[in-house]
């Protein structure tokens, strides 16, 4: 089955779409983040005209890390389905060493029935 100029053109608009779309993830994940980590460091003074709440304190504690962490493991999802393809060297390995281990096998065969 050929595949026609129009689909390959299709089938890279779609990756470059989906590798725009992650970067797009990646720099929202940084700036979200390094505005939670501002907020609990206190450099931006987001609360100061209230009364200091040390529960909301403990809960932006847990948050600030735990966003990080849960986010960051949906944006590594994201990245490895995005960047999927590159890693078909692991696939061309393996096919290699099947290859190998193939032909050292019927090596080792054709040596005994010589002898």
């Amino acid at each position: 089955m050929k595949i026609s100029d129009q689909e390959k053109y299709e089938r890279a608009r779609k990756k470059v779409n989906d590798i725009k779309g992650f970067h797009k993830h990646l720099t929202a994940y940084i700036i979200v983040n390094i505005i939670l980590l501002l907020i609990k460091a206190n450099i931006m003074d987001a609360f100061s005209d209230h009364e200091f709440d040390w529960n909301f304190e403990s809960w932006l504690r847990w948050n600030t890390y735990g966003t990080a962490i849960l986010w960051g493991i949906g944006l590594l999802i994201h990245g490895l389905y995005v960047y999927r393809h590159k890693f078909g060297f692991l696939k061309n390995w393996e096919e290699r060493k099947i290859r190998e281990i193939i032909e050292k096998e019927e090596a080792e065969e054709r040596n005994k029935r010589e002898l």
